[in-house]
């Protein structure tokens, strides 16, 4: 017996003038399925104008990948670079979904699935891949447009080349596709200057570095297998930049990352520095005062991540 639903689907294809549609329940993002609401945006835009709080400390969070949280003194919170696994289905990269959690701002730096997770956390304003400024409560973000790594001759698995030769992907500029563009987000807070790299190219031209300027808090892909910046690259950057505080991201943790990620730890690198500082949970303080007393300092989170990983589990 032919099936009736079948002959509608078709005819109502027909009627369309073209082939029938494809099923959308997946498609963009999930804003509107979240429960949550922009009240607190409401609340932040009605201070505008307020004096500063007197505590102007800036709370600086990691959650793995290349993800970090940072919230300002008023309240506004950022997250930047939240992570899935790979959309194709396998050579996963994480043990876990990203946490479900909801902040004002999220922001990515450039299309790889380690970074664009933006879709997977509640926020009121998504920033994906900005270029320009966005300023609200006493934040300033600039996003400045360069490229992403695509010499990685310094890299065991030199996935660079692997990406070359097995897939289309471009990834060598002018011409590089997409995914190997790379915004570097700066972020102007409490009178700090905070840079998450992404996984920028280690050379960018001269008038990105006159940008960027001097900076204070530079998140920078530092990991044992030197995937995106060898660890000569990541010191030239560093002291290019006159960065203060240098804090590593894009490594391995053993139980957030999985072994085919290829990431490693950034022990090595991290205790060859002058006085690092280990913390002692995913979160960290950044006072004002302590940070411009320090020069070429690194403050590394290693295990710690600020979310609880007993309470994540697969989805099947």
């Amino acid at each position: 017996m032919r099936s009736t639903h079948g002959s509608r689907a078709s005819a109502e294809a027909a009627r369309r003038g073209g082939s029938e549609m494809t099923d959308r329940s997946k498609e963009g993002l999930w804003a509107w399925r979240q429960p949550e609401n922009h009240n607190h945006m409401i609340a932040l835009q009605e201070q505008a104008g307020d004096p500063p709080p007197h505590d102007g400390h800036v709370e600086l969070s990691y959650f793995g990948g290349s993800a970090f949280r940072i919230t300002a003194p008023s309240g506004l919170t950022l997250l930047i670079d939240p992570w899935r696994n790979p959309p194709w289905g396998n050579g996963d990269w994480f043990l876990h979904d990203f946490p479900s959690i909801a902040v004002d701002v999220a922001l990515s730096t450039h299309a790889h699935f380690d970074h664009d997770g933006v879709h997977r956390v509640s926020a009121h304003t998504v920033l994906d891949r900005l270029i320009g400024t966005y300023e609200f409560a006493g934040v300033r973000i600039t996003g400045i447009a360069d490229k992403h790594v695509c010499d990685s001759t310094h890299n065991a698995y030199d996935w660079a080349e692997t990406t070359r030769r097995l897939t289309a992907v471009k990834t060598s500029p002018p011409d590089n596709w997409r995914s190997f563009d790379n915004c570097l987000l700066l972020v102007e807070v409490a009178g700090l200057r905070i840079l998450h790299w992404g996984d920028n190219r280690p050379n960018p031209p001269e008038h990105v570095w006159t940008q960027l300027g001097e900076i204070d808090v530079l998140l920078l892909p530092v990991d044992g297998s030197q995937h995106v910046l060898s660890h000569a690259q990541a010191d030239a950057v560093a002291a290019k930049l006159a960065a203060r505080l240098i804090v590593p991201h894009h490594y391995g943790i053993s139980d957030v990352t999985t072994h085919s990620s290829t990431l490693l730890p950034p022990d090595d690198w991290v205790n060859g520095r002058e006085d690092s500082i280990w913390t002692e949970s995913g979160s960290f303080r950044l006072d004002p005062a302590f940070v411009r007393q320090q020069r070429n300092r690194v403050v590394c989170f290693g295990r710690h991540v600020a979310f609880d990983k007993t309470d994540l589990r697969r989805k099947p």
